[in-house]
């Protein structure tokens, strides 16, 4: 398949009964080389996810580096500000009273993660994403009924389409059809 024809097609996608069904075809999908697949499913399958080599994200340490730049930001903030910039003296205490720095510290911590983490997860996720090429499959729309399907791109270096089409059907799928871009 060259260049033009991966470009007509955004891919393959097939159709199956049960979620036992799909498992067991992204599992032997997986083995067979293919890394550019997805499975769709009305409810989420934990062995689908496993299947498909869903990988960790970034969420997470991308969140927790947020988080400990909000609290150096809130701490270095306020020693700045109490050393430096503008020393009060309030009640005797010395202008590096450090307990005093923790709500702020605590609160720019938790602002900085929680902001973060959240456009972090909806720019690694693509979202939003008003259209995807899937939707142009009229039987998609039972994905979130009772069909599940597993997608094969054609941007997968393995994919080939008379090839993959017939990986595919060896699969025992109900039906496979081609996805338009």
């Amino acid at each position: 398949m060259n260049k033009e024809e991966k470009a007509a097609l955004y891919g393959l996608l097939a159709e199956f009964n049960t979620p036992d069904e799909l498992v067991n075809a992204a599992k032997k999908t997986y083995d067979a080389g293919y890394r550019q697949i997805d499975a769709y499913s009305p409810y989420p399958i934990e062995e689908a996810a496993e299947a498909i080599g869903f990988h960790k994200n970034a969420v997470p340490l991308i969140t927790l580096c947020a988080g400990i730049m909000g609290g150096l930001t809130g701490f270095g903030m306020q020693v700045f500000m109490n050393l430096y910039h503008y020393p009060l003296n309030i009640g005797g205490r010395p202008h590096y009273s450090w307990p005093s720095f923790i709500p702020i510290t605590f609160e720019l911590t938790v602002l900085f993660a929680a902001f973060t983490g959240a456009i972090s997860m909806l720019v690694l996720n693509g979202l939003p994403m008003p259209y995807h090429p899937l939707f142009n499959v009229e039987r998609f729309s039972r994905a979130t009924q009772d069909k599940f399907f597993l997608c094969i791109e054609s941007a997968d270096p393995k994919f080939d389409l008379a090839e993959t089409r017939k990986f595919l059907n060896a699969l025992n799928p109900s039906e496979v059809f081609d996805v338009e871009p």
